[in-house]
């Protein structure tokens, strides 16, 4: 397949971009691109639209329609779309769910556009093979969340007299102590579920990334029930008994000013947070940010991660409408653009982060995510419908919300109602 010279200059890229945009043009055909996503308003407005004016720049037409609110909204419309004989070429998409919707329509083979863009590559191997069901790529991701991120307020610091992010769940939990003692709020998340949800995968990971990959994303019966569970579920009603007793269905940015002046010490969160604070008019230089604790020493990244499946068209508009559209996902300059805009990580571990626009937080997250792949603790968030599917998913995030918000539930009986959900929803 032939490379097209000047796209690939542009694009920054990668190598080798597809002809078909380009003949399909000479041929009288505009490439055409229908896409549904939620994203409508915020960082993922400006973003999707951004990337909208890059596709037409290259020639293209694009056709937007976002969905506002849940993902559910979203998904309905897709059904919808899918069951009138009329699916978007693209739609919004992550998780387990690629593959499962992938069943109900037909979609289309990216093998060669990944293969010719050596894609793959430079994507984390658990991300790859969620969008590669049965073998063969359908979905592209675009831009990565490191959930397990640790946000330490500055002025809590000073107040205890700490300089260093703790390492180590023995280190966090002592500075957790220090803080309480000095009257400060060591815990500044929220209690909504996906945050409890959070919480957990994080203890756990911080634990055991090993534990956490069989435990988590296997759904091996004797991890689940085993002693990293346990000391996970431990750690977790640390967490909970450091929170604020109001946070429960509260959502963490209620308590970030309260976390700025140092009233409240420590926050994990996605990065994303890092784009909430600065929208709630506070930079860095308030707070510091890094991994959060790692009991092997070693880089863990906890993944959550958009991206877009491609529906089958038979229509040549559409589909050089497609090809256009997957090589410009799969860019560096589109990358670039997109995580600058939202406060992501690249998907690609190839990308150079130390010109203007990043983050020191981006940097050190776009790190850890390349020195975590390579020693093979990239694993896949749970919170966020990455680990498991929906179902799956919400299952066991009932039982670890239950447990935050309930001091009664020990840690072994929370061990053994967490296995159970797992077998009632298999």
């Amino acid at each position: 397949m032939n490379a097209i010279t000047r796209r690939g200059a542009l694009l920054g890229t990668i190598g080798a971009t597809l002809a078909a945009p380009r003949l399909a043009q000479a041929q009288g055909v505009k490439p055409r691109l229908t896409l549904i996503s939620q994203w409508s308003a915020g960082s993922d407005g400006a973003a999707i639209t951004a990337l909208g004016r890059v596709f037409e720049e290259e020639g293209g037409t694009w056709q937007h329609s976002p969905v506002p609110g849940f993902t559910t909204e979203m998904m309905n419309k897709l059904r919808a779309d899918i069951l009138s004989g009329n699916p978007p070429a693209a739609s919004q998409l992550k998780g387990p769910e690629i593959a499962a919707w992938s069943r109900i329509a037909p979609t289309r083979d990216l093998t060669r556009e990944v293969a010719a863009a050596g894609y793959e590559a430079v994507v984390a191997p658990d991300l790859a093979k969620l969008h590669k069901p049965q073998g063969k790529w359908i979905a592209l991701p675009l831009q990565i969340y490191r959930t397990n991120t640790l946000f330490v307020s500055r002025r809590a610091m000073e107040k205890v007299g700490a300089r260093e992010l703790p390492k180590t769940w023995a280190e966090f939990n002592s500075l957790a102590g220090k803080m309480k003692d000095a009257g400060i709020t060591p815990i500044a998340n929220g209690g909504i579920r996906w945050d409890d949800g959070m919480k957990f995968e994080i203890a756990l990971a911080g634990l055991s990334p090993e534990a956490y990959r069989k435990a988590l994303m296997e759904l091996d019966d004797r991890t689940l029930r085993g002693p990293e569970v346990l000391a996970a579920f431990r750690q977790l009603r640390q967490f909970s008994n450091w929170m604020d007793p109001a946070a429960a269905g509260q959502h963490y940015s209620t308590f970030l000013p309260r976390f700025i002046r140092g009233e409240m010490g420590m926050l994990m969160m996605g990065g994303w947070a890092q784009g909430v604070i600065r929208h709630n008019g506070f930079g860095p230089e308030d707070y510091m940010v890094g991994q959060a604790p790692v009991d092997n020493g070693k880089p863990c990244f906890v993944l959550n991660a958009d991206a877009f499946i491609f529906w089958q068209r038979r229509e040549p508009d559409f589909q050089a409408g497609q090809a256009l559209f997957a090589n410009l996902v799969m860019s560096k300059r589109v990358q670039e653009m997109y995580s600058k805009i939202t406060g992501s990580v690249p998907v690609r571990t190839d990308m150079d982060l130390s010109g203007e626009g990043w983050s020191d937080g981006q940097r050190e997250a776009s790190r850890s995510l390349g020195e975590s792949v390579r020693a093979n603790q990239a694993v896949l968030s749970l919170a966020h419908n990455m680990a498991q599917n929906n179902q799956m998913s919400a299952a066991m995030i009932d039982i670890l919300t239950e447990y935050v918000h309930d001091k009664s539930v020990t840690p072994e009986v929370a061990v053994r109602r967490l296995a159970a959900a797992v077998d009632d929803a298999r």
